[in-house]
């Protein structure tokens, strides 16, 4: 389905397209498109307890994880459900951070899970203010080989920064092509941390950090990353490393992680002062970023000419909103679709062939709370979220989102209704060569890397 609103974004110069604004004014039966099947939905608890969600890809681990916010329960942590039958997703196992009431902050964020060694680990981002228990610990590492069996699950501890303390915002997981599995870490610092995982869980903690990303010194204060992408570049023989923060984005050259080296940036324009997120396409060229502010739409940057010339990107491709009135938040990238995380539009599904003219082609609202109910500003928080004074914010709903490319499932987290599997109608999976494209997305090959992502070529 194609959009039907239209507006210039007169700053930026650009044509957007944008869904109808259709948030808490769907009647019953609508609050899908006709191409979009909810299979099943768990709630979670209490309102804002519910960040990131990431999945397994092998179908014969069909696991899920979810971060947990803090809360007024002391929520932070992971909660692990099967989507054995995605019709009936079950919850498997829940950790939860020690003496929690001991801790404040935003808790559990951002989770991956990674494969090293033949064992399966899971990843939970942690962020606990300084001056309070564990401010030091940026993530908590699970070894969960032997689930379903959760009395095989075992507590690796944490990933502690000293230097940085207030954690670790953003993790992602990524096989280099030179073997290792790295875990690329945000941190309250002007650079991201490289952790070489075998090390970690070999116990090596002390020689598991390998490197750091910065944050060009020219950037505004804060000078930190938000969030980051990696992904191997087929054509250049080399890991690129996407970061997204202080100014805007940045692009890395990260095949040698304890020396990266930056290709390009995108700064300076209109309505960017801070990149939330960034993720590319299977080549590299064009990325669909997000900026954390309400009104905000995606935009679509062609990352050619800066990486061509090492020149500063500046002028968006192209632009996408769901409701001009509310703010994506997360977007995983299976071109030609990017599914998207709405926050209070839910799960909307874009197509990007055209990077000047994206449309929506699926959408399913996984919140239906009131508008304008956005994180933060609570004056007592044992109240419902709706009498707690939280106004003005766009901020609640779709949080995370993720795909498994072996069967096309997709699993949302919200930050009110909690857990969700869907499908989309003609999307029964996805591999890049099928597109004559490089296999790659935000999904690893934790067992051969990159050198496999590259489409034989044909022979005439």
């Amino acid at each position: 389905m194609r959009s039907t609103m239209t507006g210039l974004l007169m700053a930026a110069g650009f044509t957007l397209v944008a869904a109808p604004a259709l948030a808490q004014k769907f009647e019953p039966g609508e609050q899908s498109s006709l191409n979009m099947q909810v299979l099943s939905h768990m709630p979670l608890g209490r309102v804002f307890t519910v960040a990131d969600v990431e999945i397994e890809q092998e179908l014969s681990r069909p696991y899920a994880y979810v971060s947990r916010l803090h809360g007024t329960t002391k929520d932070a942590g992971t909660t692990i459900i099967s989507v054995k039958d995605p019709g009936r997703a079950v919850k498997l196992y829940e950790w939860r951070i020690p003496d929690a009431a001991q801790h404040h902050g935003k808790g559990g964020v951002s989770n991956k899970y990674f494969k090293v060694g033949g064992r399966y680990y899971d990843v939970q981002s942690l962020q606990f203010d300084p001056g309070t228990p564990d401010a030091d610990a940026g993530a908590h590492v699970l070894d969960v080989t032997g689930l379903p069996d959760t009395s095989k699950v075992v507590d690796l501890g944490y990933v502690r920064a000293a230097d940085t303390p207030g954690g670790f915002q953003s993790v992602f997981l990524y096989k280099h092509a030179d073997k290792r599995v790295l875990m690329f870490a945000t941190t309250t610092g002007p650079w991201v941390n490289v952790y070489d995982m075998a090390r970690f869980v070999a116990g090596d903690r002390d020689l598991a950090l390998v490197g750091r990303v910065p944050i060009p010194e020219t950037a505004v204060q804060p000078r930190t990353y938000d969030d980051m992408y990696v992904a191997y570049d087929p054509g250049n023989k080399r890991d690129v490393f996407y970061g997204a923060g202080a100014g805007g984005y940045y692009v890395y050259d990260v095949a040698q992680p304890e020396s990266a080296r930056l290709m390009t940036s995108i700064t300076g324009g209109a309505g960017v002062t801070r990149g939330g997120s960034i993720s590319p396409d299977p080549t590299g060229r064009y990325a669909i970023t997000q900026t954390e502010y309400q009104y905000s739409p995606l935009r679509l940057f062609d990352l050619k000419p800066g990486l061509d010339s090492n020149k500063v990107i500046t002028r968006p491709t192209g632009a996408w909103t769901a409701d001009w009135k509310g703010l994506s938040h997360r977007a995983e990238v299976r071109w030609p679709y990017a599914f998207v995380a709405s926050y209070q539009d839910g799960l909307q599904i874009i197509n990007l062939m055209d990077p000047s003219n994206p449309y929506t082609v699926g959408l399913s609202y996984t919140y239906d709370g009131p508008l304008q109910a956005g994180w933060g500003g609570a004056a007592d928080p044992e109240k419902h979220f709706w009498d707690r004074g939280v106004k003005g914010g766009a901020d609640n709903g779709a949080f995370g989102v993720d795909v498994r490319n072996a069967d096309g499932l997709i699993v949302v987290s919200d930050m009110t209704t909690g857990f969700w599997t869907l499908k989309m109608d003609g999307f029964q999976g996805w591999n890049g060569n099928g597109w004559g494209l490089p296999n790659i997305s935000s999904v690893q090959d934790w067992d051969n890397g990159p050198e496999g992502a590259v489409p034989p070529r044909r022979v005439s």
